[in-house]
């Protein structure tokens, strides 16, 4: 540790923004975040320069070229390094007393219950097309009563989410059941994300592969979900309870300068609802028929 690095001086320009107190709170706190790639490893970083002390990561993948648009960490020299080394240096490059505890294997339901003990909140990093690791992150966190949150970094714009462990929960939000094929839970997932879809609008369905889990990404849109995500987990983590949770949602996209918010009280279950996944199914299919 650098002799002129002290946590008062480096963590001193957010105050006016959080007094004293509040600084030190946050200090004192630790947010479980799972997945380090595209969104991920932004609100580590983000949450690092806010002062937050300790975290819970878990990432069992490794940068690869592909990651270079979007992903903190991404460069060169981490070609094939793992994510979770990379990203927790950088954040102890930010503040070298943070106390990381590491998950190399990922989230699975083996270590989840250890994720999520003694974390403050729960962050979903998790990969956009790995939706049985999604579901298992928020039911772990709704028995655990912690608030844990989701942002969608669809086109060039970002959706948020805040699960209540009180409220509607996940799995009831977007309608998910075990029954499901992997297509039919993405598709809910995507437009229970974005209910009024403001990035269709210029997003190319063509691209997106889900058998080979690939698709559109921006790596402004992963800053802005990291936005929106910090700015949510600083309420929790100073027990301020977050204003609007699910089934409240929002989307915001910087390219259109469009801003939505939205309640739906039934969900995914809301039949507007189920006519856009039975309207974005077939436009897959169309699009991809290999899916199939």
């Amino acid at each position: 540790m650098s002799a002129a690095w002290s946590y008062s001086a480096a963590f001193s320009r957010n105050l006016g923004l959080l007094t004293p107190a509040e600084q030190e709170r946050v200090r004192g706190r630790c947010v479980a975040i799972a997945g380090l790639g595209g969104v991920g490893g932004v609100h580590l970083i983000t949450l690092a320069r806010l002062g937050v002390g300790a975290f819970h990561l878990a990432d069992f993948d490794h940068f690869d070229v592909p990651n270079f648009n979007r992903q903190y960490g991404a460069m060169v020299q981490t070609i094939g390094q793992n994510k979770l080394e990379v990203i927790a240096e950088a954040a102890r490059q930010i503040n070298p007393e943070v106390k990381l505890t590491l998950f190399r294997e990922g989230l699975t339901p083996q270590n989840c219950e250890r994720f999520a003990t003694g974390a403050d909140v729960i962050l979903d990093g998790i990969d956009f097309f790995a939706i049985d690791a999604r579901r298992l992150l928020f039911r772990t966190a709704q028995q655990h009563g912690l608030y844990a949150l989701t942002s969608g970094p669809l086109g060039f714009g970002a959706t948020l989410h805040t699960f209540s462990p009180t409220g509607m929960s996940f799995e009831r939000y977007f309608d998910f059941h075990d029954v499901m094929d992997n297509l039919d839970q993405l598709i809910a997932f995507m437009v229970g994300l974005a209910p009024q879809s403001l990035h269709l609008k210029y997003l190319d369905l063509a691209r997106v592969d889900v058998s080979a889990r690939t698709g559109p990404s921006s790596g402004i849109a992963c800053q802005l979900c990291s936005a929106l995500i910090g700015a949510e987990a600083v309420k929790i983590l100073l027990d301020q309870k977050p204003a609007r949770v699910a089934p409240w949602y929002f989307q915001f996209d910087p390219y259109l300068q469009r801003y939505v918010r939205g309640y739906l009280w039934l969900g995914n279950r809301h039949p507007k609802q189920r006519l856009k996944r039975w309207l974005l199914k077939r436009s897959l299919l169309k699009k991809n028929p290999s899916i199939v």
